[in-house]
């Protein structure tokens, strides 16, 4: 039966001080801000109206995100985490520096192009639309980023005209107001901290949750309910296809983008989640184990021995690199990325018919 394994950062069972003071408090401890539900689950939030032991727990609040981090299938298992801020959070907010997660960003800058110092900006939740003309056909590019991260340094107005292929006026005005600095010396404009260089595309591909049954009381609301007030409680389970179809759908073209745009893109992902993919695809990840980025860049975190940590946060301390091409090279049967969309094991048809 599955259960809640961490609530708002903290293992379920962990109610040592800093992990209660954190879940009353409703933080992430990895963005050090409110929990937000991990970014898209809006509709798995509580109202504390009419749930008394809920109001006692959360005495400030009226209403409270389900702070689900991961879920343990079976005891004895690794937990799947369903929350992206739970795997990696990389943009600082207001001022405040993510908590955490020290190890598995130093192993993604460690595989990034960016010189050791180089100071980078990062911007969360990037949204390009675009539309173009290809040989009399009209094309549009319509993506959404997790992360995009860049070199930031002093650029003169050339330069900015060059990079934004625009006319000064419209980027000063426009850098004025996102909070740019100008600077004029020697009847020359300058920007500072302006994004340079090579982009950085990260993407943090988490599972979902299957929808839970009220009856059972196994929907995420009910389940964190349950969980936080120390009973006994049932979990959703996870939603393993829904993950890998949104993953197929995205993984060659943005890395196709990063490499047009002379950047790189990396995919975080949990290696229970490398497992699944490698079992039910004809993508073998194993088979692209490297010291070095390629095209297709996957980056697998593990709880490894700290699973059983009790108390305080467990760092996703161990990682892997999984890189790669896109497509074979021409020789009969190597492999590449595009094996995610190809067929990993079919059953004989004896099996449909019975």
């Amino acid at each position: 039966m599955p259960k809640i394994y961490e609530l708002f950062g903290h293992r379920i069972t962990d109610r040592s001080p800093e992990a209660e003071a954190c879940r009353k408090a409703a933080l992430c401890p990895f963005s050090g801000l409110d929990c937000d539900g991990g970014g898209n689950r809006y509709l798995s939030n509580v109202t504390l109206a009419g749930k008394p032991g809920l109001q006692r727990y959360f005495p400030s609040k009226k209403v409270v995100p389900s702070g689900v981090c991961s879920i343990q299938p079976r005891p004895n298992e690794a937990p799947w985490i369903v929350c992206p801020r739970r795997l990696m959070v990389l943009a600082s907010h207001g001022g405040k520096a993510p908590r955490h997660q020290d190890a598995t960003k130093s192993f993604l800058l460690k595989h990034s192009k960016y010189r050791p110092g180089t100071r980078l900006g990062v911007w969360p939740e990037v949204k390009l639309k675009f539309e173009m003309s290809d040989d009399g056909t009209r094309r549009t590019f319509d993506y959404a980023f997790d992360y995009i991260v860049m070199p930031l340094g002093r650029r003169s107005q050339r330069d900015v005209e060059s990079d934004t292929g625009q006319k000064w006026g419209l980027v000063r005005d426009a850098a004025e107001s996102a909070g740019y600095s100008m600077a004029r010396r020697e009847g020359k404009y300058f920007v500072e901290d302006f994004p340079y260089g090579e982009p950085m595309l990260v993407e943090i591909m988490t599972c979902s949750t299957s929808g839970g049954n009220k009856t059972k009381r196994n929907t995420i609301p009910m389940s964190f309910e349950d969980a936080i007030l120390g009973k006994e409680h049932e979990a959703p389970g996870i939603n393993y296809r829904q993950v890998w179809a949104r993953m197929v759908s995205q993984l060659v073209v943005k890395s196709e983008i990063a490499i047009r745009w002379g950047g790189t893109a990396f995919w975080i992902l949990q290696d229970v989640l490398v497992d699944y993919i490698s079992r039910s695809t004809a993508l073998d990840l194993r088979q692209f184990l490297a010291e070095r980025t390629s095209e297709v860049n996957v980056m697998a975190l593990s709880y490894g021995t700290d699973m059983e940590k009790k108390h305080g946060v467990v760092e996703l301390a161990q990682g892997k690199l999984f890189a790669g091409p896109i497509r074979p090279d021409g020789t009969p049967n190597k492999p590449s990325f595009q094996d995610i969309i190809r067929l990993g094991g079919c059953p004989p048809k004896s099996s449909l018919v019975k």
